[in-house]
């Protein structure tokens, strides 16, 4: 039925996963083992999925993504709208965490 997703490269893994979201709401999802991020507009699920499995060497559960429309703004007088983004909340197996506070 559905094939297995192609390998992501190294690079494109550190492409894909931009940084890590801290928030007090992402903090307090941190307590259900789940971790969010900021990623790339183009990436897909399967590619966030080994991204971080390939990272971080944690098993992952589930990925959610979420599209964050960017605000309309005012800079020095002129309207201006902030760039669209994509955040990527990773649920984790038990047993498996990933400290956000550490480097790669």
């Amino acid at each position: 039925m559905s094939a297995k997703p192609a390998v992501v490269s190294r690079a494109r893994m550190y492409e894909v996963i931009r940084s890590p979201l801290i928030t007090e709401k992402t903090t307090n999802g941190s307590e259900h083992g789940q971790v969010t991020f900021r990623v790339a507009r183009d990436a897909t699920k399967p590619e966030i999925k080994q991204a971080i499995e390939g990272l971080f060497k944690v098993k992952v559960k589930a990925v959610n993504t979420v599209t964050v429309k960017g605000k309309s703004k005012v800079f020095r007088g002129r309207p201006g709208v902030r760039s669209d983004w994509k955040k990527a909340i990773v649920s984790l197996v038990d047993g498996h965490k990933i400290d956000v506070t550490t480097g790669l």
